[in-house]
């Protein structure tokens, strides 16, 4: 066997209604102060209540800090970093999406330790510890409650990423009943970000190895088998619950065989346009993995019938074509939109697209195929 290493979140605890318990768990560690890290509609929709309710009654005060926005930027992290240093807190909690998730990992390392944000932008280059840490997703989408990663808006659009094994938390929960509300279109969009996430660690040139093929196949398996239940039945909790699952094996395959080109190409049309991170990456999916496939075209067919198992009857070739076919139709079938035409985005902008893309080097370098900036160019004309 190649040799590989492996890591992700020691502690997971899954099922509904366990954010009542990370009161408990903190309480345990002897935290008695906590940073809560989480947007104003995560808060409103009262997703925070049952873990509010279970730190007040294990004795931890909370600073609550909402003031998160999507594609983070830096000055808003910052900001929650000085939030928590006021009220001296010794533990960070996060409840939501991506953003506050990546947001609080920040916060936690930065409150830990010594070092400006600036300096840690890259792949390991954080020092020192941070403070303890939990991690509780509202979508089914990032995975970020298992990865070592967390990314930031710079300036006026790039993003930067901050890789680092501190930034894994010492627990994920995995709450399926704070899901149910989230809209069609959301549950669509995240959920075809997490297959995003398997694929590209299936297919990763970089750090591939036996245990994230078996987390990116078994979760292409859950989020195929749910995403139309969870967009169809809001309030399925099994659905629900197998697609957090899924987002989940998904983020623990990628945090250790990175992604790629689908990433790559996707930034710059959330810095630039704020399209969401999931609708991104399901605009310029199908036509990434057109371009993979001489490259990936064995690891393709093995996908394609995980996701869509009447593919398993075809040969690989049909496999991989029914794939980027299927994926293709997936996100309009689910309510999202087909092109970026539709987002406001011209042949104007491509140049400008597809040079921003190409920064994004850490990403590209997984690539199972070279990516070069008139392909780019030439996969962003194809989306629209």
């Amino acid at each position: 066997m190649t040799p590989f290493t492996f890591q992700t979140t020691p502690h997971v605890l899954a099922g509904s209604g366990r954010t009542a318990e990370i009161g408990g768990l903190l309480a345990a560690r002897g935290v008695s102060r906590a940073l809560l890290v989480t947007d104003a509609g995560v808060l409103g929709a009262g997703l925070c209540a049952a873990a509010l309710e279970g730190l007040a009654a294990a004795g931890v005060a909370v600073e609550t800090w909402s003031d998160v926005e999507a594609d983070p930027p830096e000055a808003k992290v910052l900001a929650a970093v000085e939030a928590g240093r006021a009220a001296g807190v010794e533990a960070v909690v996060s409840i939501g999406g991506g953003s506050p998730m990546d947001t609080a990992k920040l916060v936690a390392l930065l409150l830990g330790s010594d070092q400006p944000l600036g300096e840690i932008y890259g792949v390991g280059l954080a020092r020192g510890t941070r403070l303890p840490l939990v991690l509780v997703p509202t979508t089914a989408g990032t995975g970020s409650e298992v990865t070592p990663i967390a990314i930031v808006t710079t300036g006026a659009a790039e993003k930067k990423g901050v890789v680092a094994p501190q930034l894994l938390p010492d627990v994920a929960v995995l709450d399926a009943r704070l899901t149910t509300g989230l809209p069609a279109h959301v549950t669509a969009a995240t959920g075809i970000d997490a297959m995003v996430h398997a694929i590209e660690a299936f297919t990763s040139r970089h750090r591939k190895n036996p245990l994230s093929d078996c987390l990116a196949r078994e979760a292409l398996r859950a989020l195929g088998a749910n995403i139309r239940t969870a967009c169809r039945e809001p309030e399925n909790l099994d659905a629900r619950g197998a697609m957090l699952y899924g987002a989940m094996l998904a983020g623990m395959a990628f945090a250790n065989a990175p992604v790629a080109a689908v990433h790559a190409l996707a930034y710059p049309l959330g810095g630039h346009f704020h399209v969401p991170h999931g609708l991104s990456n399901a605009l310029v999916l199908p036509h990434v993995l057109a371009y993979n496939r001489p490259a990936a075209e064995a690891a393709y067919a093995e996908l394609a019938p995980l996701i869509f198992p009447e593919l398993g009857a075809h040969d690989p070739e049909m496999r991989v074509s029914g794939l980027i076919d299927g994926l293709a139709a997936l996100g309009p079938e689910l309510g999202l939109p087909a092109r970026l035409g539709a987002l406001g985005i011209s042949n104007d902008h491509l140049p400008m697209l597809a040079t921003d893309a190409m920064k994004q080097e850490r990403l590209l370098v997984n690539n199972p195929r070279e990516m070069t900036l008139e392909a780019a160019q030439a996969i962003y004309a194809a989306a629209l």
